[in-house]
């Protein structure tokens, strides 16, 4: 396959993500069909139908890249040299309740060694209309406008995103680093898209963002962008498919954060 212009990709992802987040905002306050429910988490017909947009608007730029997404993994993604990875509503818990903070998630991953690596980055929240996009090697952007991590590098001053799957494992690091934190930095913010966390620590609003157990179509792209806007995004496989342990940060804090938790074990997930 020839190698795709980035700009032509970045394109692509950015009018696919809009169209998604049109359908997002149209449907916010009306009756949501729910295809799926458990204790922690809820699947729409609307995840599936933002989804299909999402391929159909991606197939018609690039109709030879897979899809790896939340609701269908298309079989050559795994071995193709490149793939798009999509969360069509990441927050779909907030935005089943009629919450608006959720947003779409676009990634292009290359092959690079053994595994892949993000190139584009799309991430589109269509309720406050913020647009965050990234080219590697190039600055992050929100609405056109470069933007940058935060300089904070006190933790009493930190605000810190903590986030958490369904599983136990999840759910018990998260608890104990949440109740040693929450004694150390100014504030921490459990909102329930992962996508916005990471841009959030990209644009300076949050200084760092903890999870164990969120899925690659969650951070794929807002992994590049905290990293073009200077910030450190670290990851590390865990056990299930395509599921990891993160530490997002301005690049000042990370250690810091760590030296404030006894058991630390959200941190300790995603690679020192």
């Amino acid at each position: 396959m020839p190698k795709p212009s980035l700009p032509k990709i970045l394109a692509a992802a950015t009018d696919a993500a809009r169209a998604a987040g049109a359908v997002m905002r149209a449907n916010l306050d009306r009756p949501k069909r729910v295809n799926e429910a458990h204790q922690h988490d809820i699947k729409l017909e609307l995840d599936v139908r933002c989804q299909r947009l999402i391929t159909r608007r991606l197939a018609g730029a690039f109709p030879e890249i897979p899809v790896l997404g939340e609701e269908g993994i298309d079989a050559a993604a795994e071995g193709a040299p490149a793939r798009w990875v999509v969360d069509p509503i990441d927050g779909t818990v907030n935005f089943a309740y009629g919450i608006p903070h959720a947003a779409v998630s676009i990634a292009l991953e290359v092959r690079h060694g053994r595994g892949f690596r993000s190139e584009v980055g799309v991430v589109y929240d269509p309720f406050m209309d913020e647009l965050w996009t990234a080219i590697r090697g190039k600055p992050a952007r929100l609405n056109g406008r470069r933007i940058h991590v935060s300089t904070r590098s006190r933790v009493d001053e930190a605000v810190v995103s903590l986030g958490f799957a369904k599983h136990d494992d999840s759910l018990n690091a998260v608890k104990a680093d949440f109740t040693d934190l929450t004694h150390h930095v100014r504030k921490l913010r459990v909102m329930g898209s992962a996508a916005l966390a990471l841009t959030y620590v990209a644009t300076g609003r949050f200084d760092a963002y903890v999870e164990a157990g969120v899925r690659l179509w969650d951070i794929a792209a807002g992994g590049l962008i905290v990293e073009c806007a200077g910030g450190e995004f670290w990851s590390h496989p865990l056990a299930g498919e395509h599921r990891y342990g993160l530490v997002a940060s301005n690049g000042l804090l990370r250690r810091k954060l760590m030296k404030c938790t006894s058991g630390g074990r959200s941190f300790q997930t995603a690679g020192h």
